[in-house]
């Protein structure tokens, strides 16, 4: 990281701002070129979850490279000065690189749909069964990980 005055080595911090960020933006890469999205997601030990329609452009990217790369930020507000030139941006963010693969045990898609729902404050124990057969679930195994943070 270039700007070593703005990084979070504390990897609690870091798991808090994956904890709070409501929205996470994955990265996947195909013969056509890089293609990212932003989706609702969950965090739990070290992975991501998150849900998907069964066919769509990102499952079959994950399909033919199962690499990501994904974004997340919370906090964010610009700080306006006199001189536009001199305006920043206050954040904190992660971002982080791993593995995705496409779920398909149905007690491991129950769990990741209950992290998911946990993420958002909802209740787990209220995930009809029959919710299982009309999504897909995407789980991100994380290889590595940065946070980065300024105005804080």
């Amino acid at each position: 990281m270039r700007r070593k005055d703005r990084e979070i080595t504390d990897r609690a911090a870091i798991e808090a701002i994956l904890r709070r960020a409501t929205v996470c933006r994955i990265g996947l890469v195909g013969k056509d070129g890089p293609y990212v999205v932003p989706m609702s997601f969950g965090y739990d030990a070290g992975r991501l979850y998150l849900h998907s329609a069964r066919d769509g452009r990102k499952l079959d990217l994950v399909r033919e490279d199962p690499r990501v790369c994904f974004e997340v930020d919370l906090d964010v507000d610009v700080v306006r000065k006199e001189n536009p030139c001199q305006w920043s941006l206050r954040y904190r963010s992660v971002v982080g690189f791993g593995r995705a693969v496409l779920v398909e045990d149905p007690e491991e898609k129950r769990r990741g749909l209950e992290v998911i729902l946990r993420h958002h404050g909802g209740d787990p124990s209220a995930l009809p069964e029959r919710s299982l057969d009309g999504v897909s679930l995407i789980r991100i195994e994380i290889r590595e990980m940065t946070g980065k943070q300024s105005g804080y």
